[in-house]
């Protein structure tokens, strides 16, 4: 199975961008992972809250693959523990599934588009983080479900 995560924009600060860079690293072990940064838009600043998640929408849509199970990470979706979500991985692993796509939108989230495509939501937390500082802790938890599944030492219980 491959597993890609789209994100829109690229990740400002540096810290958040070398954490992400050493679990991306490290998931490469386990999973074909690929990370996709839609660019920013531009002319952004003019442009209503709706008007931008629809130009998001159009480039995030075009990332997609008909057959790609698509999950939008949301604040209104499903949460796990970490555990839970190495299981929510496994299973669709054993689905025979090519490609699961995890999506994080930009600042003012989904489409309607968008949340059409989608097979499923996650939210990482009821906490509200920065869409860039959930790129770090997404890739976190994926690289720590893959060590919970292979029986590594990496996650504490």
């Amino acid at each position: 199975m491959n597993i890609k995560l789209i994100v829109v924009a690229k990740t400002d600060e540096k810290y958040l961008q070398e954490g992400i860079d050493v679990y991306v690293k490290r998931l490469r072990h386990y999973v074909n992972f690929e990370l996709v940064v839609i660019p920013a838009l531009k002319d952004q600043k003019n442009a209503s809250a709706e008007e931008v998640k629809e130009r998001e929408a159009v480039a995030i849509l075009k990332q997609l693959e008909k057959v790609d199970a698509v999950v939008l990470l949301d604040e209104h979706g499903t949460e796990h523990t970490s555990v839970g979500f190495s299981k929510y991985l496994q299973k669709h692993m054993n689905s025979g599934l090519r490609t699961l796509a995890f999506v994080v939108g930009g600042a003012f989230g989904f489409s309607a588009k968008v949340y059409a495509r989608a097979n499923d939501k996650l939210s990482v937390s009821q906490m509200t983080f920065s869409h860039q500082m959930i790129r770090l802790f997404f890739v976190e938890q994926l690289y720590r479900a893959f060590t919970i599944l292979n029986h590594e030492p990496y996650h504490n219980e």
